[in-house]
């Protein structure tokens, strides 16, 4: 019986979930900073605040398309980047382009 793409991917989900908690649990109690990275994909456990949502999902400052998720594990897109190309929102500071004087 073949597996769907979208069973595939909940399972590597789920895998790499288990690996970072382990990663996090192996460590010494005052050493565990719950973010980092297991077999380069980025995860983060710690409860998201307002500005880590923000420098996430819209940091007009980062030229990234694709960021760490603020919880749990992968990447986000980075909205700022994708608007960029589009011409919509606003520029990143000093970005060619734009108007810095008052």
């Amino acid at each position: 019986m073949a597996i769907g793409l979208d069973h595939f991917l909940v399972a590597a989900g789920a895998t790499l979930l288990g690996a970072a908690v382990l990663t996090e649990l192996r460590k010494p109690a005052g050493e565990r900073t719950w973010h980092g990275n297991v077999v380069g994909v980025p995860y983060d456990l710690r409860p998201p605040t307002m500005a880590r949502l923000q420098a996430s999902l819209w940091n007009a400052d980062n030229p990234a398309l694709l960021v760490p998720h603020v919880f749990g594990v992968g990447w986000s897109v980075n909205l700022a980047g994708l608007a960029r190309p589009l011409g919509l929102g606003p520029q990143a500071a000093g970005a060619p382009g734009t108007n810095t004087a008052a």
